[in-house]
């Protein structure tokens, strides 16, 4: 049975991503992209769809568990009745090449050590051809099955036992045992064996680099810096293209349908991530955000889609798995996603909120970039009537959804903007009559004055969390009275007994599920937000306080959280989640810095002590 979602760590290469629990077990590697299809599943069946555990023999405890600082160097620190062993976990970084590296290290005494490596390509169904070869180094385990091979090299190799490899071994006081285990193509040679301590070398090196160029946030610096990097983690090397998390079909609740793969590139993601990175300096990684973004959305506009894989392809069809009985049973697994062909009328309006933003520091426009952001508001023009299934995905029938029409006013608002205050081309008189017949339309019918409150849809009397990003977005000042109007109505609809925001309320059957999910993180930190710019400082800072706590000890957020159980919920970790903490905490800063009140913690912070 896999752990508890918050019990894992993430490793990236910047190309893929693993997941290693508590337990020292490897449950979730796709090789060697994130969308490509798992070598090690178990994370949603059992050890039989794969993974290589690493840990003590016998009763163990996990004395401490973190990064090696700004990195995703994993460090456990384990102690048995016989002694204490470290272990460092990795994937290099920059080298071309898919590989993880697991070193164990003696610190006293003697720790016996078992590993048991199951290796199941193509989502768990195919079992490879394992044999030992003679190698430079020593010995090596190959696993082969049609284009996909891996390699496993290090001191004491596992030895097969009923289609799995178990090995153990033991390490005293100052010893050291290496293990790194390298994918590559099955008809290519095998590559040659990596010098371990140049890798942990060069990938701290890079990690550190990368977060020294981070502007610090005054407040939450921790959190912040860490989200930061769990973006840099999600974000693929060589493309640019951020996954929205390295999982599939966590569930939103346990036991339920809402299970989906997230492990593409979404350009509201995106847009958002490019914001996040330019507010925090690294105005590189936003240019090469834009960049993937233009390049994957390059085509007829009318074949635009609101997701593509890392490397801009747009064929995802979804599809189950029956192999895979589900992250605690929830079924079914999917891989591929089907709102890749909704309609959702939001995304224009995030990218060109982005873009905006990019041009406002500096960034100037190129020949391909505004003429393709001219052809999206062609795109948006066409559709202007059109409903749509919103930034929830809803996979009910569409609607005309306030949020959706309010970031179509934004998308037509900062194209005449750039016309005017940067002098580029195109129709802005066209687009100021848009937008100002959108806003017309908005506030006569997406504001219910009965209920004194922005509806989730127009007609509906139902509320959206989505509806904190008006005032994000300029359409409305965060104290404006429909807007107040809005929050209290969000307090008292959405808001559950833990303090947190659910999206929307499941039960009116407009997303055509079955009812029911947990609360959605990035909704409480937009309420964070809003607090922080009305005032309502304390009420701000405390739920931030308590959704930081909410990360596991090595600051990852999960898309959505079980109050109740007091667990994680959704795919882990969550690039939206994080995104949201960044804003939240850079609304906090602001807010402290107009009042000057003194600066929040920097520290994370954990409701409850973990057992270990």
């Amino acid at each position: 049975m896999a752990s508890p979602i918050e019990d894992y760590a993430l490793v990236s290469d910047l190309h893929t991503g693993a997941l290693i629990s508590r337990r020292g077990s490897i449950d979730w590697l796709c090789l060697p992209r994130f969308d490509s299809p798992s070598v090690f599943g178990a994370l949603l069946g059992t050890e039989n769809h794969g993974r290589w555990l690493l840990a003590p023999e016998g009763d163990a405890a996990v004395v401490s568990r973190s990064y090696l600082g700004p990195t995703f160097i994993l460090q456990t620190h384990w102690a048995t009745d016989t002694g204490a062993a470290l272990v460092t976990e990795f994937m290099p970084v920059g080298d071309g090449r898919a590989s993880i590296v697991r070193r164990v290290e003696g610190i006293s005494g003697t720790v016996d050590m078992r590993q048991e490596l199951e290796v199941r390509f193509n989502y768990g169904t195919v079992l490879p051809w394992m044999r030992r070869d003679p190698d430079p180094h020593g010995e090596r385990l190959l696993a082969i099955a049609g284009p996909n091979a891996l390699v496993l090299r290090g001191d004491n190799l596992p030895r097969a036992v009923d289609h799995q490899h178990v090995g153990r071994f033991a390490v005293g006081a100052g010893e050291r045992v290496d293990m790194e285990l390298t994918w590559h193509l099955s008809h290519h040679e095998v590559p040659p064996l990596t010098d371990i301590d140049t890798a942990l070398a060069s990938t701290t090196d890079y990690w550190e680099r990368w977060a020294d160029h981070c502007d610090p946030a005054q407040q939450y610096v921790g959190p912040v810096q860490r989200s930061l990097l769990v973006l840099r983690a999600l974000t693929h090397e060589s493309t640019g293209g951020i996954v929205a998390a390295p999982t599939t079909s966590l569930p939103e609740v346990a036991g339920g349908e809402r299970n989906w793969d997230y492990r593409y590139c979404w350009l509201r993601d995106a847009a958002l991530t490019l914001e996040a990175m330019l507010g925090h300096g690294y105005a590189d990684e936003a240019l090469r955000w834009r960049n993937w973004l233009l390049r994957a959305v390059a085509g007829d506009p009318e074949d635009l889609q609101i997701m593509y894989a890392v490397d801009g392809a747009r064929e995802l069809p979804e599809r189950i798995l029956p192999q895979f009985t589900g992250y605690g049973g929830s079924v079914p697994v999917r891989v591929g996603n089907g709102a890749v062909s909704q309609y959702q009328a939001d995304v224009v309006g995030e990218v060109m909120v982005a873009l905006a933003k990019l041009r406002d520091a500096g960034v100037a426009e190129d020949s391909f970039s505004w003429p393709l952001q001219r052809a999206l508001m062609t795109f948006l023009e066409r559709h202007l009537e059109d409903k749509d299934h919103g930034i929830w995905e809803m996979r009910g029938e569409p609607q005309h959804f306030t949020h959706s029409r309010v970031m179509m006013w934004a998308a037509f608002d900062r194209a005449a903007a750039a016309v005017r205050s940067h002098g580029l081309d195109g129709p802005v008189e066209l687009w100021d009559a848009l937008r100002d017949g959108l806003r017309e339309e908005i506030l006569n019918r997406g504001f219910n004055e009965e209920l004194n409150t922005f509806t989730q849809y127009y007609g509906s009397r139902e509320v959206d969390a989505a509806l904190l990003q008006l005032p994000q977005v300029d359409f409305l000042a965060y104290d404006d009275e429909r807007m107040l109007g809005t929050v209290a109505r969000l307090e008292q609809d959405l808001r559950t007994d833990s303090g947190l925001l659910l999206r929307y309320a499941t039960h009116s059957g407009i997303d055509g599920l079955e009812p029911g999910e947990n609360p959605f993180l990035a909704c409480s930190f937009w309420l964070v937000e809003q607090y922080a710019a009305t005032g309502r400082s304390g009420e701000a800072r405390a739920l931030m306080d308590q959704l930081v706590a909410y990360s596991n000890e090595l600051g990852l957020l999960s898309e959505e959280y079980d109050p109740v159980h007091n667990t994680m919920a959704g795919n882990f970790p969550q690039a939206f989640s994080h995104l949201a903490l960044v804003r939240a905490a850079d609304a906090l800063n602001t807010a402290a810095s107009l009042t000057d009140a003194p600066a929040g913690p920097s520290v994370i912070f954990h409701p409850t002590e973990r057992s270990t």
